[in-house]
């Protein structure tokens, strides 16, 4: 027998990124579930509603009318004509069905994206707070975010001051409106300000636009209305609450398409084409989900109105998103056991603040609330008996 020792590969470093805390608080909610014990859900940003009715009855049909084939690279060529369409009737933009790309799920677009703007190596600007899987899918592909740190005083808007300011070596910058975790919402003087910026300094502006259409007053703006240069990411998860169906979609400048289609196909073949036949249906339910966003929008009112009376007033109304990020220095400086002890003893369950900024983030915790409005009332009872009881450490 030999003796050679045994060389086992080891794992790429690509891979080293942190779970998120939200999934170990995730994990105790589902360890009090499996003890019978009740939660009040407000942790993941998962509307829960069905999807459009459109979007199940276009399923259904499809399933029973044969085969459901691969489509091109680049999506059913039927939904890109219905987003262009849906960009001429929502923006008044009229936006070449040529120039864009159907994805799986926003998290596709984000990949497809970072892969055909940057090269390993660069680094890429992400304003926190955010969502942590744009970072952690820069790490993934030899890419390192640099923060741009933003907070409460400016209701956590980005700046073109702060993208002047970025060090030499940046190559591009990634944003959202609305935001997550802050429903903050860019406006158009905003948009325009940021992507003037980047162009005088010749950076990819990645724009991510999923929470489009949940928005309490004056609708989002589109990046796109600026120009052609800015990459924009969307997709069906928020608006028409079809998270699981895995359904995204980028608008590209036109010379990246070539690039994008190419990469799609090699790295995906095609979304799945049963669910862009649904999303080609949701498409037309505005009226259907006109409803739904009245709800989110009650549910933001009670949270606003009532937190601050019991000690958690420490945040930027949001403008759009379903997402309250709240300041818990009242109570304590560790978000992810404050939302723990929240969970243990109420059963209200609410995501730590570190995920979404790595600096600042200890000190917040995000409601979701794209829930029924039953549920925030039953949170708001459960909090309204808690949280005078609690004293900060």
């Amino acid at each position: 027998m030999s003796n050679i020792p045994l060389k086992l590969p080891v794992a790429s470093s690509r891979s080293e990124i942190e779970i998120y805390r939200m999934w170990r608080i995730y994990n105790a909610l589902q360890e009090r579930l499996a003890r019978g014990e009740d939660v009040i859900n407000l942790l993941v940003g998962e509307p829960s509603f069905p999807p459009p009715s459109r979007a199940i009855a276009a399923a259904e049909a499809a399933l029973h009318a044969g085969p459901i084939p691969y489509t091109e690279a680049l999506g059913l060529r039927r939904l890109r004509e219905g987003i262009a369409a849906f960009y001429q009737r929502r923006y008044g933009l009229a936006i070449p069905a040529a120039r864009i790309a159907v994805t799986i799920g926003s998290s596709s677009g984000f990949m497809l994206s970072f892969l055909t703007a940057f090269s390993a190596g660069q680094r890429v600007a992400v304003v926190e707070p955010s969502y942590p899987a744009y970072r952690g899918a820069l790490r993934a592909l030899d890419l390192t975010p640099y923060r741009i740190g933003t907070d409460a005083a400016t209701g956590f808007r980005p700046t073109a001051a702060m993208i002047e300011a970025l060090p030499a070596d940046i190559a591009g910058v990634v944003l959202a409106s609305p935001a997550n975790p802050t429903g903050t919402m860019l406006s158009r003087d905003d948009l325009a300000a940021l992507y003037a910026a980047c162009k005088q300094r010749g950076l990819w502006l990645i724009v991510d636009e999923l929470y489009h259409g949940v928005s309490y007053g004056a609708p989002a703006a589109t990046v796109l209305e600026q120009g052609d240069d800015a990459i924009v990411v969307n997709g069906f998860s928020k608006y028409w609450g079809m998270t699981g169906w895995r359904i995204g979609w980028l608008v590209l400048p036109e010379r990246l398409v070539p690039r994008v289609e190419a990469l799609s196909g090699s790295l995906q073949i095609s979304a799945p084409t049963l669910s862009q036949i649904a999303a080609l249906a949701a498409l037309d339910s505005d009226d259907e989900m006109a409803g739904r966003v009245a709800q989110y929008a009650r549910n933001r009112q009670r949270l606003l109105d009532t937190l601050p009376g019991l000690g958690l007033d420490r945040f930027a109304p949001p403008d759009g998103a379903f997402y309250l990020y709240c300041d818990i220095r009242a109570f304590s400086d560790d978000a992810e056991a404050f939302c723990r002890k929240m969970l243990d003893e109420t059963g209200v369950v609410a995501a730590p603040g570190a995920d979404f900024d790595t600096e600042a983030g200890g000190h917040f915790i995000r409601f979701s609330f794209c829930v029924a409005p039953s549920v925030i009332d039953a949170a708001l009872q459960q909090l309204a008996q808690w949280l005078p009881k609690q004293q900060r450490h």
